[in-house]
């Protein structure tokens, strides 16, 4: 009877969403994932899942042993690394999630770069812009943008975001440019739901206080490269980060606006659930996004 072989069974199941998934992703036959999961549920006394043709889904007790069964593994794991030398190969599993619009321009990148470095790793990336949990949801990491919400969760600053007003030269020649917050509430404005309009419309003067201006909103989404596009199509006034907005500033898709009052800058950390030992692959994961993010981004570079 092995048990971390049930464990790991039991959570390739939930991660997958099914059992031949599973059975692909540990290297086994879809009757053996079955067929441990079932003695698992016997050994428990507890149904840990129920089971439709179309879907699998965890029961109450199976929601609460997924998460501890994830962190016995990943404890399990560390332990392992830690007695090995410092020049061992990293290997072992991440589920990291991601915001959307930085995991496809930036993120992704830097991801295949790190697993060309360390080949024995195997990832499983998650890119939604939702506030997932990463007890429940079973991620080792997920990288988040802005205020951070949650005050249980660990966390490391990988970087800085910087926000920018745009709009498009088309735009301007019609609507003329603001010069001014207040002035933007003659203007139309696109904006990202989620976050608040406050947070979205904030200024600091030259003076460092806290002025804002809300525009007539036109278009809500709560996907920013959809903003941005409908910003260059002469739409409206967008507001958001230069790691999405910087490309068509460079192209002239997109000016600049209200240089003289600054956005609040936010930042880019690396999120990890409480309570756990963060893996030595984790934690090199960040030391590499670190690296390769920082206060002075390189999608900053000539704006």
């Amino acid at each position: 009877m092995d048990k971390f072989a049930d464990l790991e069974a039991f959570t390739a199941v939930v991660e997958s969403g099914t059992f031949s998934a599973a059975g692909d992703r540990l290297g086994i036959a879809k009757s053996v994932v079955s067929r441990r999961i079932s003695l698992l549920e016997s050994r428990l006394g507890s149904r840990l899942m129920n089971r439709t043709t179309r879907r699998l889904a965890l029961t109450d007790a199976g929601k609460h042993f997924y998460q501890r069964a994830v962190q016995i593994l990943a404890d399990l794991d560390d332990a392992e690394q830690s007695v090995t030398q410092e020049t061992a190969e990293l290997r072992g599993s991440i589920r990291l999630a991601a915001p959307l619009s930085f995991g496809l321009l930036h993120l992704s990148n830097a991801i295949a770069d790190f697993l060309a470095e360390h080949p024995a790793i195997e990832l499983n990336l998650d890119l939604n812009d939702r506030n997932i949990n990463l007890v429940e949801d079973g991620f080792d990491m997920a990288v988040r943008i802005g205020e951070l919400k949650d005050s249980t969760l660990v966390a490391r600053r990988l970087g800085a975001v910087r926000h920018v007003n745009c709009a498009s030269p088309g735009y301007l020649q019609q609507h003329g440019e603001p010069m001014h917050p207040d002035e933007l509430r003659q203007h139309i404005g696109l904006q990202y739901s989620n976050v608040t309009y406050k947070q979205q419309w904030c200024y600091a003067t030259p003076e460092g206080k806290a002025v804002y201006g809300q525009p007539q909103i036109r278009i809500r989404s709560n996907n920013g490269d959809a903003l941005a596009a409908a910003a260059a199509a002469g739409l409206g006034i967008v507001g958001g980060p230069t790691f999405i907005l910087g490309r068509y500033i460079k192209e002239n898709s997109l000016k600049v606006l209200l240089k003289d009052y600054q956005r609040p800058v936010s930042g880019i950390h690396a999120v990890y659930p409480p309570g756990r030992l963060i893996p030595k692959r984790i934690q090199v994961l960040s030391d590499f996004l670190a690296s390769r993010f920082g206060d002075q981004p390189y999608w900053d570079e000539g704006l």
